[in-house]
C-alpha cells in the first residue's frame, strides 16, 4: 500500500477514534459508529491500532459485537434510547418550525426503533 494512502487511513482512524471518545461525554454525539469507522480505517492503515481498539475495555466489546453479530448490547440500547428521548424533548422546546421539529423527531424515533430492534450479542457484554 502506498505510504500516502496508509497515512490517510491512519488519519481517518485517529480522527474517528477521537470523535468516538468525545461522544462518550457529549449527548447527541455517537460513539460506536465512530469506533466502527476507526476500526475499519485502522484495519487498512494500522492493523495494530485496529487490534488495540478491538481490545479496548470500554470500546472493544461493542465493536466486536457489531463486527461479529451485527448486535448491540442491551446497556447500549438503553443508553441510546434515553439519549434519543432527551434529544426529542429538547427539540420539542427549541425548534420553532413545526415541519422541521416533526421531521427531526420522526428521524430520531426511527433511529431509536432501528437500534432497539437490533439483536443483542450472544455473550452479554
Amino acid at each position: 500500500m502506498p505510504t500516502l494512502q496508509r497515512a490517510v487511513y491512519i488519519a481517518i482512524a485517529w480522527v474517528s477514534f477521537a470523535l468516538g471518545v468525545i461522544g462518550v461525554f457529549v449527548p447527541l454525539m455517537p460513539t460506536t459508529c465512530f469506533m466502527l469507522l476507526a476500526v475499519w480505517a485502522a484495519s487498512r492503515g494500522s492493523p495494530c491500532f485496529a487490534g488495540w481498539i478491538r481490545e479496548h475495555p470500554r470500546f472493544g466489546p461493542a465493536v466486536m459485537a457489531w463486527e461479529g453479530e451485527r448486535a448491540i448490547p442491551r446497556h447500549a440500547k438503553w443508553l441510546a434510547a434515553g439519549m434519543l428521548a432527551c434529544s426529542m424533548l429538547v427539540l420539542v422546546f427549541t425548534v420553532s418550525l413545526a415541519w422541521l421539529k416533526f421531521a427531526l423527531i420522526a428521524g430520531l424515533f426511527l433511529l431509536g426503533v432501528w437500534i432497539v430492534t437490533r439483536p443483542e450479542p450472544a455473550v452479554a457484554s
